[in-house]
């Protein structure tokens, strides 16, 4: 994520610039600008460069033309970055909700709120862009889902919105970014006949390598692994082996894709 801070106070800028920081992920690239007319300058010249900001943290109180002056400017452009209000001025909420923001901030901002509007501002974009996406081919209804039966339904669940399988007691949760269902069956099983789909992080799990964010230390609790995986969309996480340690380190390596490891 590319997001420019607009703020016409230069320490407003830097705290929000550290708070930027210490989100997980972090965005790629953090710029400044200090009023309306360098905030449309900046996102003019990172057009040109087809690097556009994904997201404006924008004041609304500042010299000159404001932050809900520059909102409504903005939003005449089919491409603008999303907007997201961070003032020291609560009232202005509503008219801020008028102009298509994002989500709306107040002074002094909490890491864990930015983190949040961050969150929303990324799977807005993501479901636009499958809106936009062209539609693809129904796949082999056999071979890419599984059927489960639960309390008498029997449900088809495609196993490109499976993001892991969890071995507990007599079932194993199956879990979507939605909904976790219960399937009566062999996490053994599973590994078989979707080794190239999924990987075996622990005894009592299976994952799908592309939903994995992060890898990081378990700090804590009862697990003597010491290992977790964080994943993509959901709060859950996965206890990683030791025997898996080194096989789940050389897949984020191999993958080159900026995932972080603890």
């Amino acid at each position: 994520m590319r997001v420019l801070i607009v703020d016409d106070e230069a320490l407003a800028r830097s705290r929000l610039r550290r708070l930027l920081v210490e989100i997980t992920p972090a965005p790629s690239a953090v710029h400044e600008a200090a009023n309306a007319p360098e905030a449309l300058q900046a996102l003019a010249s990172a057009t040109a460069r087809s690097e556009p900001f994904d997201v404006l943290l924008l004041d609304i109180h500042m010299p000159g033309h404001s932050g809900m002056e520059l909102a409504r400017q903005l939003q005449q452009q089919p491409t603008a970055p999303a907007v997201v209000f961070v003032t020291a001025h609560p009232e202005h909420a509503l008219s801020a909700f008028e102009v298509n923001a994002a989500d709306y901030l107040t002074k002094p901002v909490r890491r864990e709120r930015l983190a949040a509007a961050l969150h929303k501002v990324a799977l807005v974009a993501q479901a636009h862009a499958l809106r936009q996406a062209p539609a693809q081919p129904e796949p082999d209804l056999d071979a890419d889902t599984l059927l489960i039966t639960d309390r008498g339904r029997t449900e088809r669940v495609r196993l490109a919105d499976v993001l892991y399988f969890k071995s507990e007691l007599k079932y194993v949760t199956v879990r979507t970014a939605a909904h976790a269902y219960l399937w009566s069956g062999s996490l053994n099983d599973l590994e078989t006949r979707f080794a190239k789909r999924y990987l075996r992080v622990h005894r009592n799990a299976l994952v799908a390598p592309s939903a994995i964010r992060c890898l990081e230390k378990a700090w804590g609790g009862d697990d003597s692994d010491g290992w977790q995986l964080r994943l993509f969309g959901i709060e859950d996480v996965l206890l990683v082996s030791r025997r898996q340690l080194p096989v789940v380190r050389a897949l984020l390596a191999n993958k080159g894709s900026g995932l972080r490891a603890g």
